[in-house]
């Protein structure tokens, strides 16, 4: 198939690896900055735009940061569905609004299109392994359409609902990780205030209760201090800040969100916006006038 990826950052650019290694013809756009290397070398094709991509694909991928990138691309100026014909399928890989989701839907499924939401979890690490989480909103068909696509990128894949549906499963993840993260760094933070080694608590601990993939992965980060991105704290932050929003629009409290979001906020202020969000720890790190 021709495959257009529109967003091939530290997610994206790993995620089209694996289309591309599979035989499907890779169509990207042309950027300011270069475009990945390997991609390129692998045979990925160029095009001016995202309309020009959407022309001469049958699919469109996107994977982008935030959900005005998305509205862009697909809906700017030579965006993509400028170029889209009856019968294309557009799958949004992106973690956004699952409102704005629905109506990006409903505009693309207007030009005789299918639309699926598809955001994903697994970090950078599950993009490289082709193993990432992917939740899936759209119609049966459309889902059947792009679920052997999404079983090259990704391992547990779950059709959840109507479009949106994916979006919402991917903000309770989000909930879910970011309270993880902050109970683990108030552990190990506890924990080193109290005179005890951190890396040590943190190996007695994997063997409990409270054993977590996140105080696997994430602890051993905050105790070797290895903040480079798999997934940036300020999309974390933009991602509960979708909650919130939710939240608010359902008149529904999420307290433990809220008060981790200001922590995230903390992280940005000091400049750590870039950091994996395991570095929140650093934040209560400043709280508590210690490091681990």
């Amino acid at each position: 198939m021709k495959i257009g990826f529109v967003g091939v950052g530290i997610m994206g650019r790993p995620m089209a690896g694996h289309l591309r290694a599979d035989g499907h013809e890779l169509l990207l756009v042309r950027h300011r900055s270069p475009l990945p290397a390997d991609l390129l070398e692998a045979g990925a094709s160029v095009r001016d735009s995202a309309a020009e991509v959407a022309r001469d694909a049958d699919v469109v991928i996107l994977m982008l940061p935030d959900t005005p990138d998305v509205e862009d691309a697909l809906f700017g100026a030579d965006g993509v569905a400028a170029g889209l014909s009856g019968g294309k399928l557009v799958i949004d890989m992106s973690s956004i609004d699952p409102i704005a989701t629905r109506g990006f839907a409903e505009r693309i499924q207007a030009l005789d299109c299918d639309y699926v939401d598809a955001p994903v979890s697994g970090g950078e690490v599950g993009a490289r392994a082709a193993s990432l989480t992917i939740m899936v909103g759209g119609s049966d068909a459309a889902f059947a359409r792009a679920q052997p696509l999404l079983a090259l990128m990704g391992k547990n894949i779950t059709h959840i609902g109507a479009a949106g549906a994916g979006q919402i499963t991917k903000v309770a993840n989000q909930i879910i990780v970011a309270l993880n993260i902050e109970a683990v760094a108030e552990a190990l933070v506890f924990a080193a205030k109290a005179g005890a080694d951190p890396a040590k608590v943190r190996a007695a601990l994997m063997g409990g209760f409270a054993a977590s993939r996140v105080l696997e992965v994430h602890g051993e980060r905050m105790v070797k201090r290895t903040f480079d991105p798999g997934f940036r704290i300020a999309l974390h932050q933009k991602d509960l800040g979708l909650a919130l929003s939710g939240a608010k629009a359902l008149g529904l409290s999420l307290p433990s969100t809220a008060s981790t979001q200001q922590l995230f906020s903390a992280c940005v202020a000091q400049g750590d916006g870039d950091r994996d969000h395991s570095a929140m720890v650093k934040a209560l790190e400043l709280l508590a006038g210690i490091t681990l």
